[in-house]
């Protein structure tokens, strides 16, 4: 009997729209929050070559590789490779290497979730003025008080994966796409708005992209 290629959790109605989401999935928060000063830190801009280097010879490739296997299997990581598996003769425990895909996105959810409570909290205080002329000691010492106030993380990460869940219930269609045709754009206008911010009334902003791409 025929193993349904149909997946029963909805499929992208654009390739547009899959961009989008693969590229949201890709970028994250690791590349606009912890990536510029970790390249700072080593070797400026020939961290960046080595970074893009990775990207293409490593990177690229196992995307492809997550991409053909779905759009074969269309069923959740572990009951794809274990149809697969069946269906060319091999082990049916290739479906554990779905599993520890499974692992590792929950893994890296539970350290961004409450990454991106803590951005959510900032949001309302930046609409108050709260960073307004704000010091570097100053900043450290709002951070601090952050994260050390456990109730306060616990409310915006909880707020956080509310937000997320009640996304990715709505499906690929409904939920997935119809957000990230939003939140991408938007991502992309903040950042040119940010980089205009920074060149027009930063005093160090040439100092930083020495610091950034300076070998």
């Amino acid at each position: 009997m025929a193993r349904p290629t149909k997946s029963i959790h909805g499929e992208w109605t654009s390739r547009w729209a899959f961009i989008l989401a693969a590229t949201g999935s890709a970028v994250g928060l690791g590349n606009i929050w912890k990536f510029p000063y970790i390249a700072g830190e080593n070797g400026g801009g020939a961290f960046v070559l080595v970074y893009l280097l990775c990207i293409a010879i490593i990177g690229v490739p196992l995307m492809m590789a997550e991409i053909l296997i779905g759009r074969r299997g269309r069923q959740n990581p572990m009951n794809t490779l274990k149809s697969i598996a069946e269906e060319e003769g091999k082990s049916k425990h290739w479906q554990w290497l779905g599993g520890m895909g499974v692992l590792t996105g929950f893994f890296i959810l539970s350290y961004y979730s409450v990454i991106a409570g803590q951005a959510m909290a900032y949001i309302p205080r930046a609409f108050a003025g709260v960073f307004e002329g704000v010091t570097a000691d100053g900043a450290i010492s709002i951070h601090k008080a952050l994260v050390n106030d456990p109730e306060r993380l616990l409310a915006w990460h909880t707020i956080f994966m509310l937000m997320t869940v009640a996304i990715v219930i709505r499906g690929v269609q409904h939920g997935l796409e119809k957000s990230v045709r939003i939140i991408m754009p938007a991502l992309f206008i903040i950042i040119l708005m940010l980089v205009g911010y920074g060149y027009n009334t930063g005093e160090y902003f040439h100092q930083s992209m020495d610091f950034l791409f300076a070998t």
